[in-house]
């Protein structure tokens, strides 16, 4: 199954809401929407500096994984970003994928 890295900025009412609730709240909140569109978390770290929070999800597809950050960022209440995330060993099979490419001007 495809895996994610959701990088997350708390806006200040999230950051807030994480201080009363605590941060296994949080966790579980994500674990639950994670199973809901068919995956599962596979890590949640919380972190400071410019980025609050690192989750690794499996998901099905990039479309489950486009509707969890929209959701998470109409919230208002915190921001993310999304990686796909790839195995060593898909970066082995790209050498059997070619593109054909003209760089502008050529």
């Amino acid at each position: 199954m495809p895996r994610f890295l959701f990088i997350a900025q708390y806006a200040p009412q999230g950051a807030q809401a994480v201080l009363a609730a605590g941060g296994t709240a949080r966790r579980a909140a994500i674990e639950k929407m994670a199973a809901d569109l068919g995956g599962r978390l596979e890590s949640y770290d919380f972190a400071f500096g410019e980025d609050d929070v690192y989750a690794v999800i499996e998901l099905p597809d990039a479309r489950a994984a486009a509707a969890a950050a929209l959701t998470v960022n109409g919230s208002g209440t915190a921001r993310v970003r999304t990686v796909v995330l790839m195995t060593p060993e898909e970066v082995d099979t790209l050498g059997q994928v070619h593109a054909d490419y003209r760089p502008p001007g050529s």
